[in-house]
């Protein structure tokens, strides 16, 4: 069935990165960057599940391996892209454009290492090749009762990286949100997979 890398995760990740208490579009630009690869999948997913009704085993066992879905998925996850998003950034010298491509680079570097047989084309356009990682961060059959905790730790020391960094409640609190969803969807991964 597929899955990403706990969507929390990368968004504390991207914003821990990149993230300046000082310049709030570039933070905000790290969070969309964060998000980015994953929107297409919460999209179609969505239309699929909620406006279609189509079951949830057909949206995740089929739809999301088909040919239109991984086409999709191979512009949203492509390094190539990204990477260019970053150069551009670098080339201007423009936090925000940094921070959107920076972390949607981080983004597709967890995925590839997390993703055992649900990974995604990250070579896009020069290949369709997907990487088969021997790790799985939510199969337990491949190493997730490892991978899970210690991506749940990853996030938590990224919150303490972004609790000391901004130093008004507002951000300290929706960090802690999304913290509080990287634990309960990790926990949900070790309990049902």
């Amino acid at each position: 069935m597929g899955r990403r890398m706990n969507t929390p995760a990368h968004l504390l990740l991207g914003a821990a990165a990149f993230g300046d208490p000082e310049r709030r579009h570039t933070t905000t630009a790290a969070i969309i960057g964060a998000l980015a690869p994953d929107l297409s999948l919460y999209l179609m997913a969505g239309v699929a599940l909620i406006v279609l009704q189509i079951p949830p085993q057909v949206v995740f066992d089929e739809l999301y391996f088909s040919d239109a879905w991984q086409q999709i998925f191979a512009i949203d996850n492509s390094v190539f892209v990204w990477g260019a998003v970053l150069a551009f950034g670098l080339w201007r010298r423009t936090s925000w454009i940094v921070a959107l491509g920076g972390a949607a680079l981080i983004h597709l570097v967890t995925d590839f290492v997390l993703h055992h047989d649900d990974g995604r084309p990250h070579f896009w356009p020069l290949s369709n090749w997907i990487f088969e990682s021997p790790i799985s961060y939510w199969d337990s059959r491949n190493g997730a009762r490892v991978v899970a905790p210690l991506e749940a730790l990853l996030a938590a020391a990224c919150y303490v990286v972004l609790w000391r960094r901004y130093e008004t409640w507002g951000p300290r609190l929706g960090f802690g949100v999304v913290l509080g969803a990287e634990l309960f969807v990790m926990r949900n991964w070790l309990v049902f997979f």
